[in-house]
């Protein structure tokens, strides 16, 4: 049990001994010097000795005093660098910060954000797990994590919310061999004959339903013969000629030799990133970080269209 008491009366004590006189000591620590003698009295008498030597010339400490003054010292500059981190905690400038993210946005979205963040809370330590979208929203609730950055359209009640940082065209990507392949565009409702590599709905099921209602609109049921994780395996995929894949026009930068990746004349936009957190947990350190990371890509940070 922490005696709040001795702390107390260590830094009185400390006082004393800077000062070397109880008149001034008491000024000090904005107290009557009758309390403070008689608090410095109770202390000697609980540690068994003598601390100071009282004379009209002033106050001076005693070889005991003398030998613990080190140690109450430390102590004292101890408590006050606690005193100091626990009130950046308290105000959200220190603690750790639990991000979830999915695979494009530790690559493209984090880490100019983090060197962002740090900048303004070098005190802030940030730790970084990657994450499915289809997981994001149970992370969230259960406070595993206090931001996302994922793949998603819409929230899924009013506890989550989502900050769309970008959203781009569709476009498809092709074996080199296919008979589409020389062409600059290719219209949606042209894809209706062929086997198509999908994310698997789990990891974002809100591009896949978009993807899949795109598919309806233009006339027809997609044929999916593989799922798979990531968008470089649909590309990688498609390039292999396993199908075709319904890819946010930024993955170009996934291409094999082997694939071509071509714009739908459709103009079917998805979003490929969004920030997303949980309203109803209030953390001052999240607020903190979070209203950095809006106004950070509100100021155009990140490139793409934003909603």
């Amino acid at each position: 049990m922490i005696n709040f008491r001795l702390i107390r009366h260590l830094w009185l004590f400390l006082a004393v001994a800077e000062e070397e006189h109880f008149g001034r000591a008491a000024e000090k620590l904005n107290m009557s010097q009758p309390p403070l003698t008689e608090q410095i009295k109770q202390l000697e008498h609980a540690l068994g000795m003598v601390l100071f030597e009282r004379s009209r010339r002033g106050t001076k400490l005693t070889a005991a005093g003398y030998s613990i003054l080190p140690v109450v010292r430390k102590f004292a500059e101890q408590m006050q660098q606690l005193q100091s981190s626990v009130y950046e905690i308290a105000a959200g400038r220190s603690g750790i910060l639990h991000i979830g993210a999915i695979a494009v946005s530790l690559v493209e979205v984090l880490p100019p954000l983090i060197e962002h963040i740090h900048r303004h809370y070098p005190n802030i330590s940030i730790q970084v797990r990657e994450i499915d979208s289809g997981d994001t929203e149970a992370l969230l609730q259960s406070g595993e994590i206090d931001l996302a950055f994922t793949r998603l359209e819409i929230p899924w009640d009013s506890t989550i919310h989502l900050h769309t940082l970008r959203r781009e065209p569709l476009a498809v990507v092709l074996p080199k061999s296919h008979p589409f392949a020389s062409r600059t565009a290719v219209d949606l409702k042209d894809l209706a004959g062929e086997g198509f590599v999908m994310f698997e709905r789990a990891i974002s099921p809100d591009s896949f339903d978009t993807l899949l209602a795109a598919c309806h609109r233009a006339g027809f049921s997609p044929n999916i013969l593989h799922e798979v994780r990531t968008i470089a395996l649909q590309v990688a995929f498609a390039g292999c000629g396993q199908g075709v894949a319904l890819v946010p026009a930024s993955s170009a930068r996934y291409l094999p030799s082997n694939a071509v990746l071509l714009p739908l004349n459709d103009d079917i936009w998805i979003t490929s990133v969004a920030l997303a957190w949980h309203e109803g947990q209030h953390d001052p350190l999240r607020d903190n970080v979070l209203a950095l990371a809006r106004a950070y890509f509100e100021d155009g940070a990140e490139g793409g269209k934003a909603t």
